[in-house]
């Protein structure tokens, strides 16, 4: 399983609890430093935005991504999801900045857009939502579930 900018590893850890072995990929060393000698559980700490993919030619089972979007990257993201995979996205949508951050365009999705860019990669969408919601705090956000048959 992925955790792509996985945080301190919340997902990571439920995966791991799971059975699953897990890479949680984040770019601050700090966050990852928590996850050090969680069994099932092994970090890397990547730059996920610059001009080389440092996950390229991997494959996993699982990708799990919240709170994140750099869309230069959603098509390599999704390449490395391995035949019978599950994709588990969610993250802030347009209209967020009434509510508070991130407010910027450039990390907020679009209405559809992940729902588009999983059809596009040839996924096959189980479930989809977006819109407001009010917890854990009131945000726009959009949300797929998607395999890789």
């Amino acid at each position: 399983m992925l955790d792509l900018a996985c945080g301190s590893g919340r997902h990571s850890r439920l995966l791991a609890a799971g059975g699953w072995p897990v890479l949680a990929v984040d770019r601050d060393a700090t966050a990852l430093a928590g996850l050090q000698g969680v069994a099932a559980i092994s970090t890397a700490c990547l730059d996920l935005e610059g001009d080389d993919w440092p996950l390229a030619g991997r494959q996993f089972a699982g990708i799990v991504v919240t709170n994140y979007l750099w869309r230069p990257r959603l098509a390599d993201l999704l390449a490395l999801l391995a035949p019978g995979g599950v994709l588990i996205y969610e993250t802030f949508m347009d209209g967020n900045a009434a509510y508070g951050k991130p407010s910027n365009p450039e990390f907020l999705l679009r209405p559809g857009e992940l729902r588009a860019v999983a059809a596009a990669a040839g996924l096959r969408e189980i479930a989809f939502v977006e819109g407001y919601v009010e917890r854990p705090k009131s945000a726009m956000r959009q949300a797929i579930c998607a395999a890789r048959e």
